[in-house]
């Protein structure tokens, strides 16, 4: 008899530990299939992308690689965000380290003010703190960006150069929200 007493309580811990848990994940995850409302959410991203050309002609076409990352959301006052961009490039052109990308060439970092979108394409405006190439304090950029994984493209354009970067994910993934 104290055996099932015992027994009923442990089982009765159980399902309230179950049902309380179930609840909690009701309440706190996304789905899987990420249908709900983002919350304003205009455009995210991470990962790694190749500057198409890389360092291009007068740079003897050196890869750069990029790491980025970025989001924007709508707030009660416009758009908020912010980007990241690290680019890396070898030390050697050829031969020798060719292949190890340590060189900090540029590297990005702003607050996102505004967005447009079309389709699967966000155009993300704002100011950034630039170091390298283009090196500059509230430097104005814009980030156009496509949807997708690998194989997506997006264009970083900073007022202090006179070209953009065209880049490539190989890694990694871009939302844009309609």
């Amino acid at each position: 008899m104290r055996y099932a007493k015992i027994m009923a309580r442990h089982r009765a811990a159980g399902l309230l530990l179950v049902t309380s848990l179930g609840v909690a994940m009701l309440f706190a995850t996304r789905s899987v299939a990420g249908n709900e409302d983002d919350h304003g959410m205009v455009a995210r991203g991470a990962g790694t992308t190749i500057i198409h050309g890389g360092t291009g002609p007068s740079g003897g076409f050196v890869p750069v690689l990029t790491t980025l990352a970025f989001h924007a959301e709508r707030s009660g006052v416009g758009v908020t965000g912010e980007f990241e961009c690290l680019a890396l490039a070898p030390d050697a052109a050829t031969g020798k380290g060719s292949g190890q990308f340590t060189d900090n060439a540029m590297y990005v970092t702003g607050q996102i003010t505004g967005a447009t979108v079309s389709g699967d394409t966000a155009t993300l405006t704002g100011t950034a703190r630039i170091t390298g190439l283009g090196e500059g304090i509230d430097v104005p950029f814009t980030f156009v960006v496509h949807s997708g994984g690998p194989g997506a493209t997006a264009v970083l354009t900073v007022n202090t150069l006179a070209f953009s970067f065209h880049e490539v994910l190989v890694q990694g993934s871009i939302e844009v929200h309609h």
